[in-house]
């Protein structure tokens, strides 16, 4: 049995997961795109060792913030643990859903990444190759950059998609007023267990890669260390891009993945894992539990 817990910041998928992962004995794969790096934890809300209450816990802190990992990396790895561990019940993790897709199903990437050079075709006609390609294409007619930029890309995903291991996708929701204060609290909290001080080490490493100038949290105080922004405008940016992401993490997971959502009840948990629990028994009779 496949189960993927997903949902924005701050709901409680790691809790869940540690849950889940005790009953049903099953091994847990992270699925966060900045927890596969190393020395990434207060930002990234990364679980401690204590939490993870000896359970098997896989792609967590397998990269160091210098070397490149991309979603054909992750499908590559994920894959390889499905097929070793297949005799076991599995539950990813984490709220990078192109990571879930990926996995999950037939998305493919080309061997070749040469970039095509387009500037002799008008933007009627990059408009109809980009639909040759995706019929589905939500991309504006005249918007020739991310026009340009999805013809580049590698990947291949078919219409619609096709699940290549069955699985059940959770999703931990919330009302939006709940969830953007939890959002800002738990920033708050993030600097209190000393998030200022990790991105700083890294930041006098002169350390300018890809999770650190991308990756919310780490993003906004370079530019704090770079004196752009003061150290208040830099977390209230921290919150701001928290809570855009949360946006726009729900717009994938409804657009491009079958969940079924729940809202938390964080006053008492135990009442959210046993309503999901309950689900995954009603759909899964044949688990391993």
């Amino acid at each position: 049995m496949i189960i993927c817990i997903v949902g924005p910041t701050g709901v409680g998928k790691t809790r869940l997961s540690i849950a889940l992962a005790q009953k049903y004995n099953a091994i847990i794969i992270n699925c966060d795109a900045m927890q596969i790096y190393k020395d990434l934890n207060i930002g990234t809300a990364k679980i401690t060792e204590e939490e993870k209450e000896n359970i098997p816990h896989f792609l967590f802190d397998i990269k160091n913030i210098n070397e490149e990992y991309s979603v054909y990396d992750y499908q590559k790895d994920a894959r390889a643990l499905i097929e070793k561990h297949k005799d076991k019940n599995i539950i990813f993790v984490g709220g990078t859903g192109l990571y879930l897709k990926a996995a999950l199903y037939d998305y493919r990437f080309n061997e070749e990444t040469k970039k095509n050079d387009y500037s002799n075709l008008s933007d009627e006609e990059l408009y109809n190759l980009v639909q040759k390609k995706d019929p589905h294409t939500k991309i504006h007619p005249h918007n020739r950059v991310r026009l340009e930029r999805f013809l580049n890309k590698t990947d291949i995903t078919k219409y619609p998609p096709v699940k290549l291991y069955n699985h059940l996708i959770i999703g931990l929701t919330t009302n939006r007023e709940e969830l953007y204060e939890r959002i800002n609290n738990r920033v708050d909290k993030m600097i209190d267990n000393g998030l200022i001080e990790e991105v700083k080490k890294f930041y006098n490493q002169g350390l300018k890669t890809k999770p650190l100038l991308s990756g919310i949290g780490y993003k906004e105080l370079y530019k704090y260390f770079d004196k752009q922004l003061s150290l208040t405008e830099a977390i209230d940016l921290i919150k701001k891009n928290s809570r855009h992401y949360a946006k726009r993490q729900y717009t994938f997971f409804n657009n491009q993945l079958n969940v079924t959502w729940f809202n938390v009840d964080f006053n008492n948990f135990q009442n959210t894992i046993n309503e999901i629990t309950s689900y995954i028994e009603r759909n899964n009779p044949n688990d391993r539990s």
